[in-house]
C-alpha cells in the first residue's frame, strides 16, 4: 500500500504537470524553457517562489535538526523572515532588469550589468558549483524516502541513481512550467499532511495537546527549548543564530534558481505580494519542528542515527501505511520539485554564460538543446557527491548558502553603488572564497569571531575587498543595468 499510494502520488502529478506545460505553451526556446516566457502570475509564482519553504531541506531537515539539536532549529524562522523583508527590495530590482535587458540567468546580469562577459563566465561557474551541493539535499532526501518505500533491496547507490534520473526526467521536456504545476501540488499536499500530523500527534507520543508536546519535550529533556541547544559542544550559540540567519537571508535570492526565478514573473506587483505573504507562510515551521519534539519523545531512532530521516522513521513507525505512503509520495513531490529547478537553472547557465562565449554562433535551438545534456552531467556529480557524504540536509544547506553568498556583494553593488565594476567583483569574490574555504582562514574566523557563521564572514571578506578595489582603481563607465 504504501509503494502503491506512492507512485500515485509522485505519477499523478508528473503526469498532470507534463500535460498542464504542453497545454500552455511547449518550451521550444530558452526563454519558455528556463523563465516560463516571463509571464507567471500571482498564484503559480508564490508556489515557485514561497514555495520553497516547503522542500525537504525544510521539512525533512529542520525537523531532524529540531531531533537533534532542539532550539537552533529555530533558524527556520528567522531567515524566512528576513530573506522576505530583503526581497520585497532586491526581487523587483532584478525582474526590472530581466525585464528590460533580455536575462534569463543570473550570470546574464553580472555580464551584462559589469560590461563583461569573463564574469559572467566566473560567475556561471560558481553558481553552477552551489547548485550542484543544493540538488546533493534534494538526492539524498528522495534516495532516503525510496528505500523506505521500496525497502532495503534497493542499495543506497541505487536509490540515489534513481532519485537523479526522476528529477532529469520531470523538466526534461517541458521546463518550468511543469515545475510551476507540480509546486502547487506539493505545496497544498504538505500542508494538508503537516496539518494532519500535527492535529494527531499528541496522541501518538502521550501528550494532551500541540502545545503539551513542547512541555513534555523541555521536561524530559531540559534545554531543548532555548539556545544551545541539546548539544552545547555543537557552538550552536545565540551568536551562530544571528549570523547564520543572516547569512542565509542576505544569499536566499542570490541562489541562482530563485534569482531566475524572478525573472519568470508576470509584474512588479506579483513579486511584492509574494514577499509580504511569505514569513506568515513560514509560521508552519512551528508544526515542523513539533514534529521533530515528537519524535523524540517517541524514541525514533533512524537506521544508523540518520538525521534526515527522523520524520520518516517517526511516520512509518506511528501511523498506518495510508497515511505513510501518503506522506512518502509527498515526501518525493519535496525533493522532485525544488531539484528539477536547481537542475534546469544549472542547465541554463552553462549554456548561455560558459558555452554561448566560446561558440558564439550557437542558435537557440543548440542552447537548449546543450542546457538539456548538461543537466545530467549535473546530477551524476550531484549523485557523486551524496554517495560520498553524510551531513545533515541543514548542514550541506548552510554550505550552499555560504558558497553563493560570495556573489551577493556583487548583486547588492549593482544596485545601490555606481563605482563598483568588474575587477573589484572579481577581486571579492577570490577573497571571499579564499575566507571560506582555506582551513587556515577558518581556524582564524574560529579564535577572532567563536560561533560566528563562517558563511557572513567571508562574505564581509568579500565586501570589503571588492569595495576597496572599486574605490582604488579607475570609475568605469555608466554601468548597461542600472537601479531600478
Amino acid at each position: 500500500m504504501i509503494l502503491a499510494l506512492t507512485l500515485a502520488v509522485v505519477l499523478g502529478t508528473m503526469v498532470g504537470a507534463l500535460l498542464s506545460a504542453r497545454r500552455q505553451a511547449r518550451a521550444t526556446s530558452m526563454t519558455e524553457w528556463a523563465v516560463g516566457g516571463r509571464r507567471f502570475g500571482i498564484l503559480i509564482f508564490w508556489f515557485l517562489n514561497a514555495g520553497e519553504i516547503y522542500t525537504t531541506f525544510a521539512v525533512l531537515g529542520i525537523s531532524g535538526f529540531a531531533w537533534a539539536h532542539g532550539a537552533p532549529a529555530y533558524l527556520a524562522f528567522t531567515s524566512v523572515s528576513l530573506s522576505a523583508a530583503i526581497g520585497y527590495w532586491l526581487m523587483p530590482c532584478i525582474w526590472n532588469a530581466g525585464r528590460q535587458y533580455g536575462l534569463v540567468t543570473q550570470a546574464d546580469f553580472f555580464a551584462a550589468h559589469y560590461r563583461a562577459t569573463w564574469l559572467g563566465v566566473v560567475v556561471g561557474v560558481a553558481g553552477i558549483a552551489a547548485l550542484i551541493v543544493y540538488v546533493q539535499i534534494q538526492i539524498v532526501a528522495l534516495s532516503l524516502i525510496l528505500r523506505m518505500t521500496v525497502g532495503p533491496e534497493i542499495s543506497v547507490s541505487a536509490a540515489a541513481i534513481l532519485a537523479a534520473a526522476i528529477m532529469l526526467a520531470f523538466v526534461y521536456i517541458s521546463g518550468l512550467r511543469s515545475a510551476a504545476f507540480a509546486a502547487g501540488v506539493k505545496d497544498v499536499l504538505m500542508v494538508l499532511i503537516v496539518v494532519g500530523l500535527c492535529l494527531t500527534v499528541a496522541s501518538k507520543v502521550g501528550a494532551a495537546s500541540m502545545l503539551d508536546v513542547y512541555r513534555m519535550a523541555q521536561d524530559q529533556f531540559p534545554g531543548i527549548g532555548r539556545l544551545p541547544g541539546l548539544q552545547p559542544g555543537a557552538g550552536l550559540s545565540t551568536i551562530w543564530l544571528m549570523t547564520a540567519a543572516l547569512n542565509v537571508a542576505l544569499g536566499n535570492w542570490i541562489l541562482p534558481h530563485l534569482f531566475q526565478l524572478c525573472f519568470s514573473a508576470g509584474s512588479e506587483a506579483t513579486i511584492r505580494r509574494n514577499a509580504i505573504w511569505q514569513p506568515i507562510y513560514s509560521l508552519s515551521y512551528f508544526f515542523i519542528i513539533l514534529l521533530g519534539f515528537a519524535a523524540l519523545l517517541a524514541g525514533t531512532q533512524p537506521e544508523g542515527g540518520d538525521t534526515n530521516a527522523v520524520l520518516l522513521q517517526f511516520v512509518s513507525d506511528r501511523y498506518p501505511a495510508w497515511a505513510v505512503g501518503i506522506f512518502a509520495g509527498t515526501a518525493c513531490l519535496l525533493a522532485l520539485v525544488p531539484g528539477s529547478v536547481l537542475l534546469l537553472t544549472a542547465g541554463s547557465i552553462f549554456s548561455r554564460n560558459i558555452l554561448l562565449p566560446l561558440r558564439p554562433t550557437l542558435s537557440d535551438r543548440q542552447s537548449l538543446l546543450a542546457s538539456r545534456l548538461s543537466m545530467i552531467a549535473f546530477a551524476a556529480i550531484a549523485v557523486w557527491l551524496t554517495l560520498g557524504g553524510s551531513r545533515s540536509l541543514v548542514e550541506i544547506g548552510l554550505s550552499a548558502y555560504a558558497a553563493i553568498g560570495m556573489l551577493a556583494p556583487g548583486v547588492y553593488f549593482a544596485f545601490i553603488w555606481k563605482r563598483a565594476h568588474a575587477a573589484g567583483i572579481f577581486a571579492g569574490i577570490v577573497a571571499g572564497y579564499l575566507a571560506l574555504l582555506l582551513p587556515q582562514a577558518q581556524q582564524l574566523w574560529d579564535h577572532m569571531l567563536p560561533h560566528w557563521d563562517h558563511g557572513l564572514v567571508a562574505m564581509m571578506v568579500n565586501a570589503a575587498v571588492a569595495a576597496l578595489v572599486c574605490l582604488a582603481t579607475t570609475r568605469p563607465a555608466r554601468p548597461a543595468v542600472q537601479a531600478a
